[in-house]
């Protein structure tokens, strides 16, 4: 391999890195558990916060596959990824203001969602380039290796929050006694607000080496009617859906466990500060357990995936999950599967933590697999476009899990019911798996 190609494989990882704050920060570990803390209430935090993720899942799920299939007609990706990068700055920057003395939630869940859109559209872009970057045999490796690679961009911020920046529980220091840094207010909660920024700067720093090294080789200007075109394709492609089977049977699979998966990412941090109590930092803190199982497992799913394909990995990983969707519903300050716990146990806490390296193995695995799944199972010519059904099929139920847990914790008024819809999800994700072929429909 040339230095050349050597760069642009190094380039397109670094936007996993420097986009995955969004998730570890924003959506899971720090961002919602202070939401939760500012609202004071757990259920209402979990049924807001699902609602706002909702919504901004409706517009990619409407948007994605038409984006995809305008790049494929004649778009330059490079050129989507450089907007939608712009929303992902702008939209994490903004959080700064969630200020606890005047909160204003629906302004937060606004720009959260704004910043959420322009990560997902940026990623649809990226993940197509992903067949360009090597030869077959080698995809589920380096798929393996960009998610191994996004992982610790996440562990290294996480770290960086918790040490320099988060305030701890009721203590106006940080998880290591430090005041946060640059003088930050932590009366206001400066400190973990500060996570917006930080987030917003991550990316555009980190996004320097991809935009130097990755050039894309269908890069083109839009001919005329390039718009009227990619629609009437995509409108081909949709249609024939039905005459291509296992592509069809995956994205309807990918559908539901993604969405099953992503709602364990935002609700888990939710999840621990209402049930658990756990602070902030506490959240924190369980994030590194699960980020360092998640690369860890992201890079050897790699390897299991070029040895053996992407599918075993699938199954493997949704049982999994399955698992400790199964076990999350039982675990309280009360009691631990059912059994009753005398006061100040710390089983439960014990039980998160390995539910915590549990998700982080699994779905590290998961999604590094699913990429490459997708790379199997779709036209080389129509890559954009169907990378663009594939975020369409993880956002076109995206409101599913968060509309399900929103209404089950509305009516049980109990967080822990109120996951239980991840359950189902996961299992009918699974049960699709079966008229999925490991090598697409060419294989028929």
């Amino acid at each position: 391999m040339d230095g050349t190609a050597r760069r642009r494989i190094w380039g397109w990882f670094f936007f996993d890195w420097a986009s995955q704050p969004y998730n570890t920060l924003l959506i899971t570990f720090i961002f919602a558990p202070y939401v939760t803390e500012v609202l004071g209430d757990g259920s209402a935090a979990q049924t807001a916060w699902a609602t706002g993720i909702a919504l901004a899942g409706i517009v990619i799920a409407v948007l994605a596959p038409v984006l995809g299939a305008l790049a494929d007609t004649g778009g330059n990706r490079l050129r989507w990824i450089q907007g939608f990068s712009v929303l992902y700055v702008v939209g994490s920057g903004m959080l700064w203001y969630a200020e606890p003395a005047d909160f204003d939630l629906w302004r937060t869940l606004f720009f959260f969602a704004i910043g959420l859109v322009g990560m997902e559209f940026a990623t649809i872009f990226t993940n197509a380039m992903l067949p360009d970057l090597g030869p077959r045999r080698d995809i589920g490796r380096l798929s393996g290796n960009g998610w191994a690679f996004g992982y610790l961009g996440g562990l290294v911020s996480l770290v960086i929050m918790l040490v320099f920046l988060a305030e701890s529980g009721d203590t106006d220091t940080t998880f290591v006694g430090l005041d946060p840094a640059f003088g930050l207010d932590p009366a206001a909660r400066e400190g973990t607000r500060a996570v917006g920024p930080l987030t917003a700067l991550w990316y555009a720093v980190f996004m320097v080496p991809f935009f130097l090294w990755v050039r894309d080789p269908r890069a083109a200007p839009a001919p005329p009617g390039a718009v009227r075109r990619a629609l009437a394709e995509l409108g081909t492609t949709v249609r024939r859906l039905p005459a291509t089977p296992s592509l069809f049977a995956y994205l309807a699979s990918s559908m539901f466990y993604r969405d099953a998966l992503n709602g364990m990412y935002a609700f888990g941090g939710i999840y621990a500060a209402g049930v658990l109590g756990w602070s902030v930092v506490d959240t924190g803190v369980f994030g590194i357990l699960a980020i360092v199982s998640g690369a860890l497992f992201a890079w050897l799913g790699g390897k299991a995936d070029a040895r053996f394909g992407p599918k075993p990995v699938i199954v493997t990983s949704i049982l999994a999950l399955t698992g400790v969707a199964v076990s999350i519903v039982l675990v309280s300050r009360e009691s631990l599967f059912l059994v009753p716990l005398p006061e100040g146990s710390a089983a439960p806490d014990i039980a998160f933590y390995v539910f915590g390296a549990t998700i982080g193995a699994a779905g590290g695995a998961l999604q590094s697999a699913s990429r490459t799944m997708m790379v199997r199972q779709a036209r080389a010519e129509r890559m954009t476009e169907a990378f663009g059904l594939y975020a369409l099929a993880g956002k076109a139920t995206s409101f599913l899990a968060p509309a399900l847990i929103a209404l089950a914790t509305w009516a049980s008024g109990s967080q822990q019911v109120g996951v239980s819809p991840l359950i189902l999800l996961f299992a009918v994700g699974l049960l699709l798996l079966v008229w999925v072929k490991p090598d697409g429909d060419r294989a028929a």
